[in-house]
């Protein structure tokens, strides 16, 4: 099942554990909050679901796990890109086999590749499997960013649905749009009007696994042309925004769902738990936004 143009709120989803293993019923208790919250995507295996962290077996049981919970209500989309071409194929065509409509693919970090090497890994993913990608620049985690030149380079030669542009800038995404006329969403919560406001389509939301009924209806309203409804959402949302983005996610997202009892308080290394200050923030924000915080689950 897959939206055309892509658009509306998207679910980067966290991957919650249970005694140091996947807990795939948590998992599917997330799905249905988040298609009960009006989301039109899920994004598994992503940044936020410690794609890179987890094992290959752990990644199709999350991606599966994800499919049927979903039951074609909505739109479900792979994380699957590493550093690695080779891996990012057979990471790829995994995701297809299970089921999923599309793949998520961020540029490989730590290798750093110039714009070429980029066009290269993009085809080669697209050629090798077939199945519709969506490209994902996030300079802040990678050091490297893709150009709105080479994105438009990719998508030329077809199997390109969508960009995640989480630069955070909407200069880049004015430059997209005079290029190719492939989708954008935003891949920060933060600058999703901003970047709605140039072109952007929607988002890839961490803060909707916590509340996404709000950001849903944030993105709903400006794409139907209630911009200062909007507004007031994205002003009420916003201590949440900032206080998810603290430490680096997905930490604070998943002590945020433990704090409301929603995932087991489980990290795997290299990722620990937050610092009291920010789990502070965490609690502040999420009673501002009328959510009730046990007292027992903070610190």
């Amino acid at each position: 099942m897959m939206q055309e143009p892509i658009r509306g709120t998207w679910v980067a989803l966290v991957t919650p554990y249970r005694n140091g293993r996947v807990d795939a019923e948590g998992l599917r208790r997330l799905v249905d909050r988040m298609i009960a919250g009006g989301v039109d995507g899920l994004v598994p295996c992503g940044c936020t679901g410690e794609g890179g962290i987890l094992e290959m077996d752990e990644q199709a049981l999350v991606i599966r796990t994800t499919l049927e919970a979903a039951s074609g209500r909505v739109a479900v989309m792979a994380g699957t890109g590493t550093q690695s071409t080779r891996e990012t194929i057979r990471l790829t065509r995994q995701a297809r086999e299970l089921g999923a409509g599309s793949a998520m693919v961020i540029t490989p970090y730590y290798v750093k590749p110039t714009q070429e090497g980029l066009y290269r890994h993009y085809r080669a993913v697209i050629d090798e499997v077939g199945l519709p990608i969506m490209l994902y620049n996030v300079p802040g985690r990678t050091s490297v960013s893709m150009t709105p030149e080479t994105m438009a380079r990719v998508a030329a030669g077809g199997g390109v649905i969508g960009v995640k542009e989480a630069s955070g800038s909407p200069e880049a995404v004015s430059r997209i749009h005079t290029l190719t006329d492939i989708p954008v969403l935003s891949g920060d919560d933060s600058m999703t009007l901003a970047l709605m406001a140039v072109g952007a389509t929607g988002v890839v939301s961490v803060a909707a696994n916590v509340v996404p009924a709000q950001v849903a209806k944030m993105v709903n309203a400006f794409s139907a042309g209630r911009v200062d409804e909007a507004r007031r959402v994205h002003e009420s949302l916003a201590p949440l925004f900032r206080a998810l983005f603290l430490e680096t996610n997905p930490s604070p997202v998943k002590s945020a769902l433990a704090l409301l009892g929603r995932i087991e308080p489980e990290f795997r290394l290299p990722l620990v738990p937050v610092k009291p200050e920010t789990e502070r923030a965490l609690v502040e924000a999420l009673e501002a936004l009328g959510e009730s915080v046990p007292a027992s689950s903070a610190r």
